[in-house]
C-alpha cells in the first residue's frame, strides 16, 4: 500500500484509533493493564470474560484483515 494512498492512510487512521480505543477500555476494565497486555487478553481473565472488550478486539482484527489483504495485493 502507498502511504500517499488516502485510502492507506484513512486505514492506518482508523487501525490507530480503535487501538487507542480499546487500550481505553481495558484499562477501564482492569486498570493495570498495559498496551502489551491488550496483545494477549486472554493472559487476562477480565478482558478475556468482558464482551465489550472481545467486541472491539473483533472489530480491530477486520481493520488488521483489511490492511493485510490490501498489501498481498501488491
Amino acid at each position: 500500500m502507498d502511504a500517499k494512498d488516502p485510502v492507506a492512510v484513512l486505514l492506518e487512521e482508523m487501525i490507530g484509533a480503535q487501538r487507542a480505543r480499546l487500550l481505553e477500555i481495558a484499562r477501564r476494565i482492569d486498570g493495570s493493564v498495559t498496551g502489551d497486555d491488550v496483545l494477549q487478553p486472554h493472559d487476562h481473565p477480565r478482558l478475556a470474560s468482558s464482551p465489550e472488550f472481545q467486541f472491539e478486539d473483533g472489530v480491530l482484527s477486520g481493520y488488521l484483515a483489511v490492511r493485510a489483504a490490501l498489501r498481498a495485493q501488491r
